[in-house]
């Protein structure tokens, strides 16, 4: 049972709701998917905003899903907890780090989820598990009651099925959340990134056919996109090794990838170079919010590559947050949607990005996307 760390299957006729076990549920601990957590953990005294808002709303708590220790890893795999199955194909890995919320929904044993996201985690499993997600402008959604990795950059985001489930998602967050529909006005803006992020070109190809269905596509670049990857990562190292620091201790009660993962965190987080993430923070911001101000959205692929087979090195786990966590850092919303990968049985995902506040529009271009490459 790797998709779910509890189970509840709360009684009712509300939508199936599963929850990252980052994410408070009352009466139930709050693991973050680490035996060391887990052995620290109180049930929680009361819901995170986002899970009561739901309650609210008449959804039920199918349970707490599963994902990478701390939030501190990209491919869903946990070797305390196990690893959710990727339901395309289970020699790939299933994304993280929300990747029992992913897979939940995408075998159907969830209506909705929530996650997580500070670099890409619920685009990331989204993407690899075929299905969409949708990462929310920083600040918009409370963030009480949840987990830590990076207050900067974290967000809670809805993943679902389909476009239609990912709007159910925020409406469970936001009552009243309704998209914004796309008009043929609209034009997106395709970023391209560069040969340095590695990006496979059947994927780049698929996402280009998709855009070119739903409407006028005009090619733009980035000058600050690799530093805000760089930049991303500094503020996890800063903010998570605070965050989890005081676990470094317990070895045994973590895999040793993620315990190395700890020290690196130290490490890079010792080096004082907030400062200059700071500017680059400013700096991708101010290009994509102009880049917006012409545009409907950025469009550019979730992964560089389709979901990869489980490995040792933390290359193919790094691989997955190539274009995803300077979105974090710019706090900007983006939409993961699968689209069609001529030749493969796994899919490619698209990533939308928006204006801060956007997600109304983002989720009505979403659904006429979806819309078109039925």
């Amino acid at each position: 049972m790797t998709t779910w760390i509890i189970r509840t299957d709360e009684p009712g006729d509300g939508p199936r709701l599963a929850v990252k076990d980052a994410i408070d549920v009352a009466g139930l601990p709050t693991t973050a998917g680490c035996q060391a957590v887990a052995e620290r953990a109180e049930p929680a005294a009361a819901d995170a905003p986002v899970v009561a808002s739901a309650r609210a709303q008449g959804a039920r708590i199918a349970g707490k899903t599963n994902l990478n220790e701390l939030c501190v890893a990209a491919d869903g795999v946990n070797p305390w907890a196990g690893t959710p199955v990727n339901p395309l194909d289970p020699s790939r890995v299933p994304g993280g780090s929300s990747s029992g919320s992913a897979v939940a929904v995408a075998t159907g044993e969830a209506d909705v989820a929530f996650g997580t996201d500070t670099s890409g985690s619920v685009r990331i499993p989204a993407a690899c598990c075929g299905i969409a997600a949708l990462k929310t402008t920083s600040g918009r959604v409370p963030l009480d009651g949840v987990y830590p990795l990076s207050p900067t950059l974290d967000v809670v985001g809805p993943l679902g099925r389909d476009v239609a489930a990912v709007v159910l998602g925020m409406s469970l967050i936001e009552p009243g959340f309704a998209p914004v529909p796309y008009e043929a006005s609209m034009t997106i803006a395709r970023l391209r990134v560069g040969p340095a992020f590695e990006i496979d070109p059947a994927i780049d190809a698929a996402v280009d056919d998709a855009l070119r269905r739903l409407g006028p596509v005009t090619d733009v670049t980035s000058e600050h996109y690799h530093d805000a990857a760089t930049a991303n990562g500094l503020y996890v190292a800063d903010e998570g090794w605070r965050q989890n620091g005081h676990l470094i201790s317990d070895p045994p009660k973590m895999s040793g990838r993620i315990h190395r993962r700890l020290q690196t965190l130290h490490d890079v987080a010792a080096a004082g170079r907030l400062g200059w993430a700071a500017g680059v923070r400013e700096a991708i911001r101010a290009e994509l919010d102009a880049i917006l101000a012409r545009h409907a959205a950025i469009a550019l692929p979730v992964l560089p590559v389709v979901a990869p087979e489980p490995g040792d090195d933390d290359h193919s786990d790094l691989l997955l947050t190539t274009l995803t966590g300077q979105i974090n850092v710019a706090g900007l919303p983006a939409f993961a949607l699968p689209v069609p990968l001529p030749g493969s049985h796994l899919p490619a995902s698209v990533q939308l990005i928006g204006p801060a506040g956007g997600e109304e529009r983002l989720c009505g271009i979403a659904a006429a996307l979806e819309t078109a490459l039925a």
